[in-house]
């Protein structure tokens, strides 16, 4: 799949990326769909799931854009545990005052309360033997074109060429596309302290 064609193409993310980020992820954050109606506030989903990486982890950034606007992004870190401790110096305080004033109104309001509250990246449990993990979403326009494919090869290759063991993904486990998508491009399926994640090794030791 070329990174190029008249429609898209996949580029290193920027700052000026940063809103296009927030509206994707809300954007995708129902098993993949549409979430404006499960959250009062449009930019929750992005502070746990998107922005912080761009913020932090701009080598591992990526977003698929289109002419008009950014349609899809693919986010990661190489080493889950470090990124947590910087995000809990650096990150989270600055959302939490940002926050402040904010009322949850909604269930989904609650749970993202909850994790700014108690955060964490990736899925618990993994960080050791799969230490990078990432996160991806286009929106319906673009997909089923490949790009989705395009875009995880894309920081796969950058975490190989740092030399990243492994990788892991949470995934929903209503989001049926998604879990047929990580099996075609060669993950394997862990169940791990109750949730869904989809791992892969990199740099395989030659034998």
């Amino acid at each position: 799949m070329p990174l190029e064609s008249d429609d898209y193409f996949i580029r290193p993310a920027t700052e000026e990326d940063v809103e296009a980020l927030f509206d994707i992820c809300l954007m995708t954050a129902d098993a993949g769909t549409d979430a404006s109606a499960l959250y009062s506030d449009r930019r929750l989903p992005g502070y746990v799931w998107a922005v912080p990486y761009l913020k932090f982890a701009p080598d591992f950034a990526f977003v698929l854009a289109g002419r008009q606007r950014v349609v899809g992004y693919v986010v990661g870190t190489p080493d889950t545990a470090a990124f947590d401790r910087e995000l809990r110096q650096s990150w989270w305080p600055h959302v939490r005052q940002e926050i402040a004033a904010f009322s949850p109104s909604t269930p989904k309001d609650v749970d993202v309360l909850e994790r700014i509250a108690n955060p964490h990246s990736g899925t618990l449990g993994l960080e050791t033997l799969y230490p990078a993990h990432l996160h991806i979403n286009i929106l319906p326009e673009a997909q089923s074109g490949g790009w989705g494919r395009a875009m995880i090869e894309t920081l796969l290759g950058v975490f190989s060429k740092r030399g990243v063991p492994a990788v892991h993904l949470g995934v929903s486990p209503a989001n049926e596309r998604a879990k047929g998508f990580y099996r075609r491009l060669g993950f394997e399926e862990l169940s791990q302290n109750g949730h869904l994640a989809f791992v892969m090794k990199l740099n395989r030791p030659a034998v």
